[in-house]
């Protein structure tokens, strides 16, 4: 049926959690622009502060994207290596500070460029930046450590044409968890990425960092759920965007047929305000040609009215498998998007569930497409000091280099590596990629769609990932709830599978207006915190004029 909203084409919407913006009353100086005093200002709380809050203070001069900066790079340093050990960023941009203060200047006689100007954004550690403002591209390994990338990767490029601030680089699981059975956020080059809502939880990934929640918002990569799940564990938002609505050009690869990038922040509208900019065509990314060639403003999308006369569909048979507690809050949420307007159809299951549940087309695409296209990302790099140039040799670097990369008792697999070396781009390969089309999309996802007369899916988000990675389908996270207090802490081996208050997601496939809408009407991700020590003490008040 004829889409009634503004969309992600056929997404699907993650439920997580909101976090409550406090005042901070200021004890620094007068910044340079503000003609109020600055123990009159009631600063935004960067816990929750929002992309809007943050641009109102700099427009009116309360404190400046110097100021943002510095106070994003002490909570950074107060719990990145200190404190819980959160190993969230890899590192930090040396040019961040210079950038800031070049773009307040912009600002003072020109205006800002738009919603993002003098913003600070984190980017996952694997999506290029370039070499020459001094920070690395590695996909959390050593192999690639002084590499130098030909140019920024294109969201990239779209973040610092808007006047974005790129922040530092993200921790991830190493090679975007495709090295082996390794646990979810480490990397050589970060070490081992952990929760700040469980202590040494588990943060999912791979996009790790990126969803630890350190800075205003990031960029995540997601090839199957590595921006929704860890989106879903760490009580925030992350979007999945339908595969070409992004440019992959400059993102360390897994699958040209399955890899997207996307925003993880701590709101839908500030998560739609990142993805409207780095939206859009991009030569050096075929996939992305068929999009239109002017890029919604998906801000437009948010409508707290949005639920009102669609039709939600829940897959239950995806439920199976998920936590009782999980499925209870699930449940009750469904009576809230009730009242909101919209029918739920439940069940509204998928006509070939048995078949996705067996097949193992997926993994045959995405290893085969890994060998291929790891070897020629490597090639457009300009310098690879550690002479890698394939598969193989990042295999033979890794024995050769275990002490950093193959670190046991955790850390030592790399088997999904061994079995992508292994493949061969041959008909079985090109008969999976019709199989994954057909199984997620036309018999799966459009089929239910259909059959149900249905505007979404809708879904806890632990079980969402799945169908759209291999459709190329877009979802989005919002946060539904959290685990009991009373939840049994898990052995930490190396990280915690679940304990006390951490949280989940609910998910919805197609529209960035209904996750809004939802958002708006429970605001659960405030109802929990992270744990104390997870959460950085210093303020906007604490570094200006200082």
């Amino acid at each position: 049926m004829a889409d009634r909203r503004l969309t992600l084409p056929s997404s699907i919407l993650a439920v997580c959690v909101l976090l409550l913006a406090f005042i901070c009353a200021s004890r620094g100086q007068t910044p340079q622009r503000s003609v109020i005093p600055a123990n009159k200002v009631n600063f935004p709380d960067l816990y929750e502060a929002s992309i809007a809050e943050l641009q109102d203070g700099l427009e009116k001069g309360y404190f400046t994207s110097v100021d943002l900066v510095k106070a994003y790079f002490a909570r950074i340093e107060e719990v990145n290596l200190q404190g819980p050990v959160l190993r969230a960023i890899i590192e930090t941009n040396p040019s961040a500070l210079t950038q800031a203060a070049a773009l307040d200047l912009e600002r003072k006689l020109k205006g800002p460029r738009g919603p993002l100007h003098g913003i600070p954004i984190l980017l996952k550690d694997n999506i290029a930046s370039l070499h020459s403002e001094g920070m690395n591209t590695t996909a959390g390994s050593f192999a690639l450590l002084g590499s130098v990338v030909p140019r920024d990767a294109h969201v990239a490029a779209k973040l610092r044409a808007a006047g974005a601030i790129l922040l530092g680089k993200a921790n991830l699981s190493e090679w975007a968890h495709f090295r082996g059975n390794v646990p979810s956020g480490f990397s050589g080059r970060g070490g081992q990425a952990t929760s700040p809502y469980v202590p040494l939880g588990d943060p999912s990934g791979s996009s790790s960092g990126s969803a630890i929640g350190t800075a205003m918002a990031a960029l995540g990569t997601e090839t199957d759920g590595s921006i929704i799940s860890p989106s879903n564990m760490n009580n925030l938002v992350g979007i999945k965007p339908t595969v070409g609505l992004t440019s992959r050009a400059g993102v360390i690869p897994i699958s040209v047929h399955q890899d997207t990038v996307g925003p993880i922040a701590r709101s839908v509208a500030d998560a739609a305000v990142v993805l409207s900019i780095i939206a859009g065509r991009d030569p050096r990314d075929n996939f992305t040609l068929v999009q239109p060639p002017e890029v919604p403003d998906y801000t437009k999308a948010l409508r707290k009215d949005a639920l009102r006369g669609v039709r939600l569909g829940v897959p239950r048979q995806f439920l199976t498998s998920v936590n009782n507690q999980i499925v209870s809050t699930f449940n009750a949420s469904l009576d809230v998007i009730r009242s909101l307007g919209a029918t739920v159809v439940d069940p509204a299951d998928l006509p070939d569930f048995a078949e996705l549940e067996a097949s193992g087309n997926e993994t045959i695409v995405t290893r085969t497409d890994f060998k291929v296209d790891i070897s020629q990302h490597i090639a457009e790099l300009l310098e690879v000091p550690t002479g890698v140039k394939d598969l193989a040799d990042l295999i033979a670097f890794n024995i050769a280099h275990a002490d950093e990369e193959l670190v046991p008792p955790f850390w030592t697999d790399q088997s999904t590596f061994l079995a992508s070396e292994n493949t061969t781009v041959n008909q079985a390969f090109s008969d999976a990629v019709a199989a994954d089309k057909d199984l997620g999309a036309t018999h799966g996802i459009d089929a239910t769609l259909r059959q149900f007369d249905l505007d979404a899916l809708l879904m806890p988000s632990a079980v969402a990932p799945g169908p759209a990675a291999i459709a190329g389908y877009p979802i989005i996270t919002v946060p539904l709830g959290f685990l009991p207090p009373n939840t049994t802490l898990a052995p930490a081996q190396p990280t915690r599978s679940s304990g006390p208050n951490q949280p989940f997601g609910i998910a919805e496939f197609r529209l960035i207006s209904f996750a809004f809408a939802y958002e708006q009407a429970t605001h659960n991700r405030l109802k929990v915190l992270a744990f104390p020590e997870a959460i950085p003490k210093t303020q906007l008040c604490d570094v200006i004029g200082k």
